[in-house]
């Protein structure tokens, strides 16, 4: 008999915001197609024996109900077992976000996704330097004196870590060079990443969909008034989008080389129609979004592509 049974290691259920995320909305659509859904956290997962386990949940999810989520059992189980695993916990990527990817790196039967060996290596902004040409002009750097330099050269700057997340701990850096601010930030973060600060993001950037290397849909987020963060975390209104042919071409570009590289799903992001250089691939998030504003479902695509 066929492994029913869906894993889904996230974090926690009544922490998640129901309205927007992906998780549960891929969750649900598995549910749709007669699979069991296993929910834990990476905190409970062990290696006993030899043998991979998760205490978690038996749980069913409803969109019509105010507590979204059921439990009806509580279990450890062999994750092997499961027919898929989704590794849905937030970034950042942290010392327990790659432990759990080496701890699920030897699965045999169970498949993971995204592949927990292509989680760590896709680190989500510095692979972008495959597709540098495609980018505003961008530095990656733990030097001041470059950093002054590539300052001095754009007028104005963002600067980010190279882990960050959700639109924390971004900076825009312009009519003077804060070398003390700077200087901080690399001490606690390290070689970070820096670019050209493009205006247009106030007019929103795009979110593209890639699922099995093929650009599926794309939705456009706009900072709130005053912003230059188009995470909805941060406030920004989502809207619907069209790429332009360009950002078409570079969103197959990246597709392409996503697949090769073993990633099912990611999201990419564009502002003024270059690319912005986060390849969300940890926890890639919107599709929930884009199907309140479109009504495509595009976990319906995600989990077809899983099963054929």
């Amino acid at each position: 008999m066929t492994n029913k049974i869906i894993g889904i290691q996230g974090d926690k259920l009544d922490k998640i915001n129901i309205s927007s995320d992906t998780s549960i909305f891929l969750a649900y659509e598995a549910q749709k197609l007669g699979y069991k859904i296993f929910y834990y956290t990476p905190s409970n997962l062990s290696i006993i024996k030899n043998k991979t386990y998760a205490n978690g949940v038996f749980v069913k999810f409803n969109y019509e109900r105010k507590k979204f989520y059921k439990i009806y059992k509580k279990q450890k189980i062999d994750v092997e077992n499961l027919k898929f695993i989704l590794i849905r916990q937030d970034p950042p990527f942290n010392s327990e976000y790659l432990i759990t990817t080496l701890i699920l790196d030897d699965l045999k039967k169970a498949k993971v996704i995204n592949n927990p060996t292509a989680i760590r290596n896709v680190s989500e902004k510095l692979y972008s330097k495959h597709f540098i040409k495609f980018m505003p002009n961008t530095l990656f750097s733990n030097n001041i004196e470059e950093i002054k330099k590539f300052y001095k050269q754009n007028k104005s700057m963002i600067m980010k870590p190279i882990n960050g997340y959700g639109g924390n701990q971004i900076h825009l850096i312009k009519n003077k060079f804060n070398k003390k601010l700077i200087t901080n930030f690399l001490n606690k973060n390290g070689h970070s990443m820096f670019q050209k600060f493009l205006k247009n993001i106030f007019k929103g950037d795009k979110r593209v969909f890639i699922i099995n290397g093929k650009v599926c849909g794309a939705i456009s987020r706009v900072p709130k008034k005053g912003s230059y963060l188009s995470n909805m975390s941060k406030g920004a209104v989502p809207k619907l989008t069209k790429l332009s042919r360009q950002e078409l071409k570079i969103s197959k570009i990246i597709g392409k080389k996503l697949k090769s590289d073993n990633i099912y799903f990611a999201g990419i992001d564009f502002i003024d129609q270059k690319l912005n250089g986060d390849i969300n691939v940890t926890s890639p998030t919107g599709l929930k979004t884009y199907y309140d504003l479109s009504k495509i479902n595009l976990a319906k695509i995600f989990w077809k592509g899983l099963r054929a």
